[in-house]
């Protein structure tokens, strides 16, 4: 059976999905990006804070699961520009202090017009 995880200190879904979801001992998160959980708006400007933005949504999800940033083995990050991809390592590097494993790629778009966006898969134990 598969248990829905929601916090308010993160984004509310902006479509038919979860924050997150537990299926046995893993962690499943939908990707985040840098909505302000307290204004619903994209208020952060630049990859940087975009970035510490969207990780930081990540950060809440995984508290209301009850684990941390440590617990994350696999990362999938999307940037809108693959020319930010040293500037968006120097705030993920921050945070994924574990190294997981990881993706990264460069997309045409991403929701609305952010420059970046994170999914994490935890390990709950």
């Amino acid at each position: 059976m598969l248990k829905k995880i929601s916090t308010p200190k993160a984004p509310a879904a902006i479509g038919p999905y979860s924050q997150a979801v537990i299926a046995g001992d893993m962690l499943y998160a939908s990707g985040q990006i840098p909505i302000n959980p307290e204004t619903g708006n994209v208020d952060a400007v630049g990859i940087e804070a975009q970035a510490e933005q969207s990780i930081k949504n990540v950060g809440e999800i995984l508290k209301a699961a009850g684990v941390s940033y440590d617990n994350v083995v696999k990362t999938t990050c999307f940037l809108a520009d693959i020319a930010d991809f040293a500037a968006f390592n120097e705030v993920y590097a921050k945070y994924f202090t574990e190294k997981p494993a990881r993706s990264c790629v460069a997309v045409k778009d991403l929701p609305k017009g952010v420059l970046c966006e994170v999914e994490v898969i935890a390990y709950l134990k």
